[in-house]
């Protein structure tokens, strides 16, 4: 990875943001409806009679996690329910979760048992024969009948990670073997033989094949693209980010040619403990993401943005989240073929619990598939705003640096006749 490894490290402010504001997660004094510690322990009970052995036999949704700690020597495993007689695949599709309330998605996570094993980054394109089992799980689009050998038996760990949601319990992992063949959708199949394709054109080439973005991070993250030779497993929490940011800096140079929308528009979204409102307004491309977090009395934005060239340097105020909030965006005007500035304004509330940057982008989808309240200036469309979010908007104002560039710049079309 190098450079790109340090560039999608997860912050020390980052993991901060993603604990309980109270106790960090150790004891309930948060107030919150739902604690995760205690429903990953409630979790626990309704599997154990399932982790009684040291072996498990379930249906993969499929899924891996490779983590970051001792990077260059990674713990890396699949994802496995003890459970084969239903459709696991919801344990790990966030683009479904919008809806779901926090016990749903605590139980999705906290059944999957995680196996792992320390594994070199660079053997990737050369795997060992149980890596090759964990690769094989992940091309799969549909779950698939995994047998798994651990040394001990799966016990309870609590981490939380800021990109990832959670999982249950964990174990090191001695031998794991597929129960099925796989079913591999022929791009994929296509792009993970291409040894000679770079990793960034095969995550384009799978996502212009309509290949889930959830498959195509798994797919990264276990070492399955890019040159035989240069192939590397990237922990999840570095390859969510990655491709975020890969996807958008390939639609950011799509748009550029596109003309500019002609109206303000306002889309928002509330789901999860989390308030998303998105402006859109007629300009060159520019974008600014900022983030709230209402846990004291006078919560300040982190903000990050960019202009019409894109980012040189990583996000380092908002991280994860940036990347995450601005590829529905790029998404959303790709569609409709236009060009526009974008703004978006994202509340984390008290309630909320760490599952992982992926509800942002999947709350910005959820509100840019709405019909857009559409205005004429943008001090109509900021009196609208304001109504919208809990924090005053004059916060907000006063850490943007897009809309003081909008409001300072005269416009050639200033001097043009109607």
């Amino acid at each position: 990875m190098g450079a790109q490894a340090r560039l999608f490290r997860v912050t020390a402010n980052e993991q901060r943001r993603s604990l309980c504001s109270v106790c960090r997660g150790h004891r309930r004094l948060c107030g919150k409806t739902i604690c995760p510690i205690l429903a990953k322990a409630e979790a626990l009970m309704r599997v154990e009679k399932s982790l009684s052995q040291e072996k498990i036999f379930g249906s993969s949704p499929p899924a891996v996690f490779v983590g970051s700690w001792n990077y260059p020597k990674v713990l890396a495993g699949p994802l496995v329910p003890p459970v084969s007689l239903e459709d696991t695949s919801i344990m790990d599709m966030p683009e479904l979760w919008i809806d779901k309330s926090f016990s749903e998605i605590l139980r999705y996570r906290f059944s999957l048992v995680r196996g792992k094993r320390f594994t070199d980054v660079r053997s990737a394109g050369n795997p060992s024969r149980i890596l090759s089992t964990f690769q094989e799980i992940v091309m799969s689009s549909k779950p698939t009948d995994t047998e798994v050998w651990f040394n001990k038996k799966p016990k309870l760990s609590i981490v939380f990670s800021p990109r990832e949601p959670p999982t249950g319990p964990s174990a090191f992992i001695k031998r794991a073997v597929l129960a099925e063949n796989p079913q591999v959708p022929k791009p994929v199949d296509y792009v993970v033989a291409d040894t000679d394709l770079k990793a960034e054109k095969g995550i384009l080439r799978l996502y212009g094949s309509k290949i889930n973005q959830r498959q195509i991070t798994r797919l990264f993250s276990i070492g399955l693209l890019g040159a035989k030779r240069q192939r590397r497993l990237v922990p999840t929490e570095w390859s969510i980010t990655a491709v975020d940011d890969i996807l958008g800096r390939a639609i950011h140079k799509e748009i550029l040619k596109y003309h500019w929308i002609n109206k303000f528009m306002i889309f928002g979204h509330k789901a999860l403990g989390n308030n998303v409102q998105i402006l859109l307004f007629p300009s060159s491309w520019m974008f600014e993401a900022q983030e709230a977090w209402l846990i004291s009395p006078n919560p300040i934005p982190g903000v990050n943005y960019e202009l019409v060239h894109g980012r040189r340097s990583y996000a380092a105020d908002l991280a994860g989240a940036y990347y995450a909030a601005r590829l529905p965006v790029l998404e959303y005007l790709k569609q409709i073929r236009r060009q526009a500035g974008g703004l978006v304004l994202m509340e984390v509330y008290p309630e909320w619990i760490p599952l992982g940057v992926w509800r942002f982008r999947e709350i910005c989808r959820e509100a840019l598939r709405k019909q857009p309240i559409r205005f004429d200036t943008l001090e109509e469309a900021l009196a609208v705003m304001e109504n919208r979010l809990r924090l005053p908007l004059a916060r907000w104002l006063e850490r943007s640096e897009i809309l003081r560039l909008l409001k300072s710049q005269t416009r050639l079309t200033k001097f043009l006749s109607v």
